[in-house]
C-alpha cells in the first residue's frame, strides 16, 4: 500500500474529492501527518469512523522505530532507527546547557568514499523519504522534551549520507519541519552539511529556505582533500568556492568549514595557511572537529599543540574558529563513527 504522506497537500485535496469528502478533510489530516506527526488513522478523531476505515483500506502510514537506543556518559542519545522495509539508520540527539541538536540522517548508507568515515563504508541501499527524514526529527523533539526537559532546539543534517545526494527528499522535509503547518520549526537552526556538490550547492541556494550551510572540507590542498574524500576529484576546490560565494550572494548566510586535523596528514604550518586562504574567499567560519577512531590506523587524532596551532593562527588571521569537543564517542556516535553498530550491540 502506498503511504499516504507521499501524496502533496494538493494530492491529498484531490482524492477526498474523488471520495465525495469535503475539501477540508485535506486540511485536517495533513495536520493530523505533519503538524502532530501521527502514525495510526485511528486516533484521527476529527474524522467519522468510516471514513477512518476508507483511509485504512486505501492508504498506510509506515513510521519509522526506534530499534535501539544507546544513552552516553555526556547524555548524548542515539537512535538505531528501523524503517518500514527493515532497513537501519542512526540518528543522534546532542545536548548542551543550552540546546538540544538533532543529528539526522538522509541516505541509508552512503554514496561517497570518505575514507575516515565508519558511514562511507556501508554500501548505499537507498534515499530516505520526506517521512522518515521528519519522523527522525519529532522522535528526537520527544526525546528533548522527555530527558532534557525542553523542545528540540537545532537540526543538523550530518547523519549518514550524503544530504546533496537525497536533495528533493531533503528540501521538502526542511519545508515540512519549518512550515507552520508542519513542525514548525525555525530554518535559521538547521544546518545542512554536504561534502561539496557545487551544482547542488547552488541549487539549495535557489531555493529559499533560509537554512544553513556547512561544508566538510578538511583540507584547502586539492590533492590532500582528494586522498582524505577520493570522490572530490571530480569536484575541485576553485568550482566549491565558486558555489559557496554564490550561497553567500543569494542568502547572506555565513559558511561553516567542517575541519578534522589527522596526525600527519593535515597537522602543518601549509595547511594552516592554505585553510586561512580559502576562508578569506567567503565569509566563513571554522569548526576544528575532534576526531573519532574508527579503528582505521591511517587516521590518528591530531596532537593538541596542532590543533591550538590552528586556532591561534586562525584567530589571528581574524577568522572565526571554534574547537568542537566530541560528542558520544563512547557509544560510536559522535562524527564520522555512525555505522549501525547499535544494531549488533
Amino acid at each position: 500500500m502506498k503511504d499516504i504522506r507521499t501524496l502533496s497537500a494538493e494530492q491529498l485535496t484531490d482524492y477526498f474529492i474523488s471520495i465525495g469528502e469535503k475539501p477540508f478533510r485535506a486540511k485536517q489530516v495533513y495536520d493530523w501527518l505533519w503538524s502532530k506527526n501521527l502514525h495510526s488513522f485511528d486516533e484521527m478523531t476529527n474524522l467519522s469512523q468510516d471514513l477512518r476505515r476508507r483511509l485504512t483500506r486505501d492508504y498506510c502510514i509506515n513510521p519509522i522505530s526506534v530499534d535501539q537506543l544507546q544513552r552516553s556518559t555526556d547524555g548524548t542519545i542515539k537512535n538505531g532507527v528501523r524503517l518500514h522495509d527493515n532497513l537501519l539508520v542512526e540518528s543522534v540527539l546532542i545536548p548542551t546547557e543550552t540546546r538540544t541538536t538533532a543529528c539526522v540522517s538522509s541516505q541509508v548508507g552512503c554514496s561517497l568514499n570518505c575514507e575516515f568515515c565508519a558511514t562511507a563504508r556501508l554500501k548505499r541501499m537507498r534515499n530516505l523519504e520526506v517521512a522518515e527524514i521528519v519522523d527522525q526529527v519529532a522522535l528526537i523533539d520527544q526525546q528533548s522534551k522527555s530527558y532534557f526537559n525542553r523542545p528540540l532546539s537545532n537540526i543538523v543534517f550530518m547523519g549518514m549520507g550524503e544530504p546533496m545526494m537525497n536533495y528533493k527528499n531533503v528540501v521538502e522535509a526542511i519545508r515540512k519541519i519549518t512550515e507552520p503547518e508542519g513542525l514548525g520549526m525555525s530554518p535559521r537552526r538547521i544546518t545542512v552539511s554536504t561534502s561539496g556538490i557545487p551544482k547542488m550547492i547552488k541549487m539549495l541556494a535557489d531555493e529559499d529556505l533560509k537554512v544553513k550551510l556547512a561544508l566538510s572540507l578538511h583540507s584547502a590542498i586539492e590533492h590532500k582533500r582528494n586522498e582524505i574524500m577520493p570522490f572530490s576529484e571530480k569536484f575541485p576546490l576553485t568550482d566549491i568556492m565558486e558555489a559557496l560565494q554564490y550561497w553567500y550572494e543569494k542568502t547572506g548566510s555565513v559558511i561553516t568549514f567542517e575541519y578534522c586535523v589527522w596526525k600527519g596528514i593535515n597537522d602543518k604550518d601549509e595547511d594552516i595557511k592554505a585553510l586561512i586562504r580559502y576562508c578569506r574567499k567567503v565569509p566563513s567560519k571554522v569548526n576544528l572537529i575532534q576526531y573519532n577512531s574508527i579503528g582505521e590506523g591511517k587516521y590518528d587524532q591530531s596532537n593538541p599543540e596542532a590543533m591550538n596551532d590552528y586556532v591561534r593562527q586562525l584567530e589571528r588571521a581574524g577568522i572565526t574558529v571554534m574547537n568542537r569537543r566530541s560528542r558520544g564517542g563512547d557509544i560510536d556516535a559522535a562524527c564520522g563513527q555512525l555505522a549501525n553498530k547499535s544494531a549488533d550491540a
